[in-house]
């Protein structure tokens, strides 16, 4: 996904919606989420991927409130997560997508607008009855793309200058998959909120979104906005015969580069590069898809963090694209 769909009707003026500094969750001795550092710029709509059990939804709870961090610190516009000014701003839509089954969607939205003081009947009404979804129909009855079109009714009714979606699209077809983020990128185009959400979907990530955040191992190895990240890595191919491995295992020519991965067999080496300066002719230089970056930094935890100057916070320790 191109462009940055909330950029020109951003409701608030602070350019950065959230600020995460130090951000660590330990369970017993064990580190689920350690030290992850970030800026997410205001109006973006931000994919954050990593393996199972990497700490995408104990940053999402941390986040919006709902479990307390071990070190660091959640900023939302400026205001402490948990705290009032900030739950204020932010919606947070959990996995489970939690509805009542006996309930109306009609009584769902009222019980929406009870809890929320800022509550848009007239946006999450239309927002539902665009799936084509009756008002009266319990919510038990629903199909699984319909009861997520009026989760997000609610998420979305309550004017949220923050949306947190954890996994919401994980149990849809592809062609309701599709729908759905047509309708939610609809609404960041038209409010201007910014959209975080957790995603395993990493063939469709161009579809999701237009900045990336990518923790593993407990880490974030990844952050900023999907072009620039992609336009700083090169996909290298070359017979074997040609890059014989050096002293460190690592194929010929590449001395001047970080390597992210290699792939090696008899006949055909690839390596996925961030270019130190120009690449050596024996390679065939080609750009590399978004899919293609995602799935080498996934296997390669070890690789050095690559964070945008506009998700960078001062102090932090990574590199940063240029």
């Amino acid at each position: 996904m191109s462009g940055t769909p909330g950029a020109t009707t951003v409701r608030n003026k602070e350019r950065t919606a959230l600020e995460v500094t130090g951000l660590g969750r330990r369970y017993g001795r064990r580190w689920v989420l350690r030290d992850a550092t970030f800026r997410l710029p205001a109006g973006r709509v931000c994919a954050l991927v990593g393996p199972n059990g990497a700490g995408k939804t104990t940053m999402l709870e941390i986040i919006a409130g709902l479990r307390e961090a071990t070190t660091g610190e959640a900023r939302v516009f400026g205001a402490p997560s948990g705290g009032t000014r900030a739950r204020q701003r932010v919606s947070f839509l959990p996995q489970e997508k939690p509805l009542f089954p006996r309930f109306t969607v009609s009584e769902t939205l009222r019980l929406g607008r009870e809890l929320n003081p800022g509550w848009d009947q007239e946006l999450a009404e239309d927002f539902v009855r665009a799936g084509s979804i009756d008002l009266d129909a319990k919510v038990g009855r629903l199909s699984g793309g319909q009861r997520t079109r009026v989760a997000l009714a609610v998420a979305l009714g309550k004017r949220p200058d923050l949306v947190l979606l954890d996994e919401p699209l994980a149990d849809l077809d592809p062609l309701v998959r599709r729908q759905t983020v047509a309708a939610l990128l609809g609404q960041v185009a038209e409010h201007g909120i910014t959209v975080l959400l957790s995603s395993h979907l990493v063939a469709e990530l161009d579809m999701l979104c237009d900045y990336l955040l990518l923790v593993a191992e407990g880490g974030l190895r990844l952050a900023g906005d999907v072009d620039e990240i992609v336009s700083v890595h090169r996909l290298l191919g070359a017979p074997t015969d040609r890059v014989p491995a050096g002293p460190d295992g690592l194929p010929a020519h590449l001395e001047h580069h970080t390597v992210v991965e290699t792939h090696r067999d008899q006949h055909h080496t690839t390596a996925l590069v961030r270019p130190g300066g120009p690449v050596d002719e024996v390679w065939e230089s080609t750009t590399p898809t978004l899919e293609e970056v995602v799935l080498a930094y996934l296997a390669q935890t070890d690789s050095t963090p690559l964070i945008s100057p506009d998700s960078h916070v001062p102090g932090a320790g990574s590199e940063t694209i240029k």
